[in-house]
Parts: structure tokens; C-alpha cells; sequence
């Protein structure tokens, strides 16, 4: 039979690779790894040995294509009758699986089982079935699925974890395990992890202490790194540190799979922590670790504790204070001010959580770049905050303040005198008083940014006010694009944590509605954080990533009140700030460069050369040839 004879030279032509050895292997395109999850990477194109066939091979979701296996493939890897005759390409695979999806929308509502979810489990089975088709249809989708793979589904797919656990993906770490996590991170079987995302499942977004079942948001963010800055899903490790929970519903649940007992707290919680920085630095020292969804008073402490020893970073509070400098960047140029006005911006603040307490200090950092660097300049740009919590303004009286949040507290002596914001005051009274530049949400409350608080916006004399609702999920969101423009005008600037459509006024003006996605950050900060083999991540580099993020929009657009690009965008936009990143590490004396491009190259070689350098190492899902390892020794 012709595929019979195909087979057979292809066979032959992999064993005189094999030989030959790495070098004529990549000069004639066949990948010469031994088979194994280790060696799961592979480029487009490319011939990959595997060491599973028949059912096997159907029932790895890295290797199975489902119908899009060739008539040779079926034949050389006894799959003939084991799927229906017919082929399809990725596309037409593609178009199948949309008008599944699509078809969601269609059904009717529940609230037992919203849409969102819907649309999460049916790609997550694919992602259990067939991982190359599912990364390639979630790149092609970002815009929409997103906020389904991740926020703020996320928080719906935690609390119902038991119900629809079909398959563990990551590593759970657990208290019960102190003592052995040198030996069990070998138990991952993948030799090289670029990055690894850790939650102790503490303070989900929108949803509170979830414990075990938080799982799910380092898988969810992992697959954002991939959508995103092409990191190659064999080299993403998602890890849940159950520590216990503090959850009473969840130890009541008969279904919960963690551990049933309050949280460890202290000394015996950082011990732990400190076990499993040391095992996976160890496998795997050039790894990137992501912090998410710690509670307030673990966030910091360990962003502190590991940050000039491991290559480490914590995305609610570095991701949230470089969000806040791209986005009042772009404030500045909307309202055609010079960067050096930042200096001047008077800001208010809803929230006193982890991603407030980053924003401030990020902001405060922009600040004295342009006012000079000292003590003095510090408290100087400090006064520029004022914070307001669930009990209002926070000022020097309140005594159990965050030790964090101290310096940005309002000074005692603004309290006197009449008509004087006093400890306490409510948000509509600090925003009359005030007559605030931007307006940041970071509360969780519904509704905050009410009619009487949007009136004090639009009365504040401001040219182009920002009003920036950056909670989510939409429950907890401060306000909605439409209730922004109905508030305040057409002028203003608005940003929102979740995707609201823009807003066309009856004279055909259009009030920009911009989502403040932490992915436009994250994942440039990764992927220019291996590209120059940076042994830390620093302030300098996040707030390099977040100036790059801020002029990728042009002038235009931005005048337009447009403050973000578009998540279709996502690859080329994480491109531009992997550069910008890798060359921020240079310059610091942080980059060892890796084996491919020196720590010299990133300051000599021009930002496109870089740039094709960041798209050359982006994995793209796309199908391989398959080869049966074993017919190799015949």
C-alpha cells in the first residue's frame, strides 16, 4: 500500500536522524526527543516521535488530534476504525466546536447554570480531549473567552469546584506535605517549568476563601500566559497551597477536597512557603513565580520575603500598580498634559485591599520620578491619595489601618476648620470636597460610583475626569459605562476591570468604554523575563512593561478616550513589552542572557530584532506529524 510505504521511509528517514544526532534532526525537521511528557514541545510542521498508539494515543489530550488525523497517521498508529472515516483540518474542526459554543448563547437561562459556566465546561472538555485545538481556539477567541477561562468565570468555577472536578491539572501542595516537597515536585512530569502560578486559595477574586478548590485560577491565568505570550503549556506549572480554609461552609461540605481544618497561620504558614520556594527553585531555578489571590495580609509579606531571592512577582498588587501608571499615561495624553503633570494628579481611591496598597505605591514611585527623588518628595506625593473604605475617608484617626497604607492616610490637621473632610467622611462628600482627577474603584461594592457621586464628578471642573470601576467581577463592579456617561458626559475617561460596550450619544458622540486587563502586563513581564534570563523581576521592569502598554495606543485614539488596545491584540502587544522588559533588566545588571542572545545583545540589537526573537520563541498550536517510537526499532 502507497501509505504503507510512506510509513516506511518516514521510519527510515527518523532512524538515520537519530544517527545522525540533534543537528541533522533540525536541518531535516523531525523532532529526535524520546517520547514522554517531557518532551511534549514541538513547532509546526515538525515530525514528533510518540510512544502510544491506538486508544492510548486518543486518550492523550496533548497528542490526539480527534479527526484531523491522516489516513498514514490512522494506519501507522492503529487508530483505523477507532474514528470516524472522515478527516477534518484544525479549521473545520475549529468551526464545529464555535457553533457549539456560539449555540450556548441561545438556550435558555438559568441561574443555577449561568451562560459563563456553560461556555467554561464545554471548554474545558475540549481542554481535557484535545489541548492543541483548545490553545488555538482560545487564541483566536481572547476577546471573548477570556473572561470565561478566567475572570471572572474563575470565581463561579471555585466555588462549585467539587461539582465539576473531572480531572486534577496542576500540583496541590498542602500542609500534610511539609517535609517531602523536595521529592514530590519530581512527581511533575515536565524537566523544564518556566512558570509557575501559586494561590493558597485565600481571597479569590469576588468570591473569598475558597481553599482547595482554587485550583482553578493559576490553570486559568497559566492559560492566559499561553494565549498571550505563546509559553509552551508543558513548561506552566499551576499550583494550590492548601493550608486549610476559613471557609465554614466548605468543611460542612461533604464534597470539599481539601483539608478540613482552619487555616495555618504565622511562623508554621511561612515555613511552609518556604519549603516549596526552595523545592521548585531547586528542580527548576530559572522558573518565574506568580503570586495570586493571597489575602491582604499575606500578599505583601511575601512579595517582600522572596522578591530579591527568587525571580517572583505578585500580579494583584505589581499588576494592579502598573495598570494604574499605564493608565494614567494615558490620562495625561487624553488630556494633553506633559507626563510631568502626574505629579499634580489628584486621585481618590475606593478600596484598602492588596491591589489598592500596590496602586498607591506604583503611583507614588511615578510621582517622584518627576518631582526627584527624597524623603520629602515622597510625602509630597502622597498627598495627592485620598482613600476611602467601607467606613470612608481614612485619615490619621483611624487606628487599625494597614501599616501599608500609613503614609497615604489624610493628615489630622485637614480635619479642622469648617466644612474640613473629617475621619470617616463619606465617598460623595470626598469628591465634592476634593474635585478629583481620576476616580478609582478598587471596593468591590456594587453601585459605589451611585447618581449623587458621578454628579460630583461632572460638577468638579475637570475638563476629562477618569472614573476607573476596576472591580469585577460585574457584581462588584463600582459603576457601568452607561451609567459613567449618563453621570458625567461624553469628556470622560473610563476604564472598567470588566468588558462594558461603549456608549453612542444621541448627537453621534461615542463615550470609549476601555477595559484595565492585567493581561496586557503579565504576560510581556514573563516572556521579557525569560528572553533576557532576568534572575529577579523588579519595579523597573514592571513599570517599564507598563509605559510600553500605555504608548502602543496612538495619540488619536487616545484623545479619542480609547486608554487600552484591543485583547485581539494580545500577542503583538505582549511582543512590544517583552522588549521593552528584557531591556529594563539589561540596563539594571539583572539579565544573564541566555544561550541564544547575550545580556549585551538586549541594549545592542535594534527593538525589532528583539522582537522577532520574543515571536520566535511564542508556541503556536498548531498539529504535528506523529510517529510511532517503537517502529523506529525495526
Amino acid at each position: 500500500m502507497a501509505s504503507a510505504a510512506l510509513m516506511r521511509a518516514a521510519v527510515r528517514r527518523t532512524r538515520d536522524v537519530m544517527r545522525c544526532g540533534p543537528a541533522a534532526a533540525a536541518l531535516l525537521n523531525v523532532h529526535p526527543d524520546h517520547p514522554g511528557r517531557s518532551s511534549r514541545s514541538f513547532h509546526h510542521g515538525r515530525a514528533v516521535i510518540v510512544n502510544k498508539r491506538g486508544a492510548d494515543l486518543l486518550h492523550d489530550p496533548w497528542f490526539n488530534k480527534h479527526t484531523a488525523f491522516e489516513a498514514p497517521e490512522r494506519d501507522r498508529l492503529g487508530l483505523r476504525g477507532l474514528l470516524p472515516p472522515g478527516y477534518q483540518t484544525m479549521e473545520e474542526q475549529m468551526q464545529q466546536f464555535m457553533r457549539q459554543y456560539d449555540s450556548i448563547d441561545r438556550k435558555p437561562r438559568s441561574a443555577d447554570d449561568p451562560v459563563d459556566l456553560q461556555k467554561w465546561r464545554i471548554l474545558n472538555r475540549l481542554h481535557d480531549r484535545n489541548e492543541t485545538l483548545y490553545y488555538r481556539i482560545l487564541m483566536d477567541n481572547i476577546q471573548e473567552m477570556s473572561r470565561i477561562v478566567y475572570t471572572p468565570t474563575v470565581g463561579t468555577v471555585c466555588q462549585r469546584y467539587a461539582s465539576l472536578f473531572r480531572r486534577p491539572r496542576g500540583m496541590y501542595f498542602s500542609a500534610n506535605d511539609q517535609g517531602e516537597m523536595a521529592s514530590m515536585v519530581h512527581n511533575w512530569p515536565s524537566d523544564r517549568v518556566d512558570i509557575i502560578v501559586i494561590t493558597d486559595g485565600s481571597r479569590v477574586l469576588g468570591v473569598g476563601d475558597c481553599g482547595v478548590q482554587a485550583v482553578s485560577v493559576p490553570v486559568g491565568k497559566l492559560d492566559m500566559y499561553v494565549a498571550a505570550a505563546g509559553i509552551n503549556p508543558n513548561r506552566v506549572l499551576p499550583v494550590v497551597f492548601d493550608v486549610g480554609t476559613n471557609n465554614s461552609e466548605l468543611m460542612k461540605d461533604p464534597l470539599y477536597l481539601g483539608l478540613r481544618h482552619p487555616r495555618i497561620d504565622g511562623e508554621d504558614y511561612l515555613e511552609l512557603i518556604d519549603e516549596f520556594m526552595e523545592a521548585v527553585t531547586t528542580r527548576w531555578p530559572k522558573v518565574i513565580i506568580q503570586f495570586e489571590d493571597m489575602e491582604r495580609k499575606w500578599a505583601h509579606v511575601l512579595m517582600d520575603c522572596y522578591r530579591h531571592q527568587y525571580c517572583t512577582f505578585n500580579d494583584d498588587i505589581q499588576g494592579t500598580g502598573g495598570l494604574a501608571v499605564a493608565a494614567l499615561t494615558n490620562v495625561l495624553r487624553a488630556q494633553e498634559l506633559p507626563p510631568s503633570e502626574l505629579a499634580n494628579t489628584k486621585i481618590v481611591v475606593t478600596g484598602a485591599g492588596s491591589a489598592v496598597q500596590g496602586m498607591l505605591v506604583a503611583l507614588q514611585k511615578a510621582m517622584v520620578a518627576h518631582l526627584g527623588e527624597s524623603k520629602h518628595n515622597y510625602v509630597e506625593a502622597a498627598r495627592n491619595f485620598w482613600i476611602v473604605d467601607n467606613k470612608g475617608l481614612m485619615t490619621e484617626a483611624r487606628s487599625a489601618a494597614p501599616n501599608l497604607l500609613r503614609g497615604f492616610l489624610r493628615p489630622a490637621a485637614e480635619a479642622r476648620g469648617e466644612g474640613a473632610l473629617q475621619e470617616g467622611a463619606p465617598l460623595a462628600q470626598v469628591v465634592k470636597a476634593v474635585k478629583p482627577d481620576v476616580l478609582f474603584g478598587l471596593s468591590g461594592k456594587h453601585h459605589l460610583f451611585d447618581k449623587e457621586v458621578l454628579r460630583a464628578v461632572k460638577n468638579s471642573g475637570v475638563a476629562r475626569p477618569a472614573i476607573f470601576p476596576l472591580s469585577c467581577p460585574t457584581s462588584h463592579s463600582e459603576c457601568t459605562a452607561q451609567q459613567a456617561f449618563e453621570g458625567v458626559g461624553p469628556n470622560a475617561l473610563f476604564l472598567a476591570g470588566v468588558n462594558y460596550p461603549s456608549v453612542r450619544f444621541p448627537d453621534g458622540k461615542i463615550g470609549h468604554s476601555t477595559q484595565g486587563n492585567h493581561i496586557f502586563l503579565f504576560p510581556g513581564i514573563a516572556a521579557g523575563t525569560l528572553l533576557s534570563g532576568a534572575r529577579l523581576v523588579s519595579e523597573g521592569m514592571i513599570h517599564a512593561a507598563a509605559n510600553e502598554v500605555a504608548h502602543y495606543i496612538s495619540d488619536d485614539d487616545v484623545k479619542k478616550g480609547i486608554l487600552f488596545p484591543p485583547l485581539s491584540s494580545i500577542r503583538d502587544i505582549t511582543s512590544h513589552v517583552a522588549v521593552a522588559v528584557a531591556r529594563k533588566a539589561a540596563e539594571e545588571g539583572l539579565a544573564d542572557g541566555i544561550p541564544s542572545l547575550h545580556a549585551d545583545q538586549l541594549l545592542t540589537l535594534s527593538k525589532d530584532a528583539l522582537r522577532k526573537q520574543v515571536e520566535k520563541r511564542m508556541w503556536v498550536p498548531m498539529y504535528s506529524t506523529l510517529i510511532y517510537g517503537a517502529d523506529l526499532a525495526k
